[in-house]
């Protein structure tokens, strides 16, 4: 175990150490059936702050999405704190006190689930928006190294109308299209073969079958977004 994990466990049970300290020296002795409710989900709400890292959704919104769930916990941590202590030190019936604290709970329980099933639904989004760049950026970047290689005019002339209608298609995909676009891309993979080959033939046809499927995904594109 790193120091650093070490220094962070240490700072996480110095509130349990004292609270309990404080707890058992001077509420022990008169402690309440409420007191105790309060004492329990005093250690809820702050255990749920302790693991709200586990419930962050992990990706290059890691921040952002941690942050809203770390606020989240810390408010309800400093509201149940409060609430807490002041049943502790209140004689009123238990039952007023579990009420109160399980409400605080089922509110806090709420708020927590809402904003990760929120951060799962734009972390996928997220995900699918840097698929679809990569699809674009991926094919394109072959294409242009293509044509920096390229000797042929003819073939270079080619690759060069290919590199435009596919550098100027949507970025923005759809999950049905995935079979189609993998065959686009392996097919621009296969020109550079086609290339050393120096077969005219199969590589005008490959190009011309190229630039029927780069317009079918536009056309389709088109219909399904």
């Amino acid at each position: 175990m790193k120091k650093a994990q070490v220094f962070w466990i240490i700072l996480d049970l110095i509130f349990i150490i004292l609270f309990n300290a404080f707890y058992f020296v001077f509420v022990y002795q008169k402690a309440t059936a409420a007191s105790w409710v309060s004492y329990a989900f005093i250690h809820f709400s702050y255990l749920m702050l302790i693991f709200t890292p586990f419930f962050i959704t992990k990706s290059k919104n890691t921040d952002i999405f941690g942050f809203s769930l770390y606020t989240i916990s810390s408010l309800y941590f400093l509201i149940e704190l409060i609430t807490g202590i002041v049943f502790i030190f209140n004689t009123i019936n238990y039952i007023y006190s579990l009420i109160v604290q399980l409400c605080l709970a089922g509110l806090y329980g709420i708020l927590l689930l809402s904003h990760m099933i929120a951060n799962e639904h734009t972390a996928t989004s997220t995900e699918e928006r840097i698929s679809q760049i990569n699809f674009v950026k991926y094919g394109s970047g072959i294409l242009n190294e293509l044509l920096n290689n390229c000797e042929n005019v003819n073939y270079k002339k080619q690759i060069e109308k290919i590199y435009d209608l596919f550098y100027s298609s949507q970025v923005k995909s759809n999950p049905e299209l995935s079979k189609l676009e993998s065959e686009i891309i392996n097919k621009i993979e296969n020109l550079s073969s086609l290339i050393e080959k120096k077969n005219d033939e199969l590589f005008n046809n490959e190009c011309i079958e190229l630039t029927k499927l780069i317009n079918e995904r536009t056309k389709k594109l088109r219909l399904l977004n």
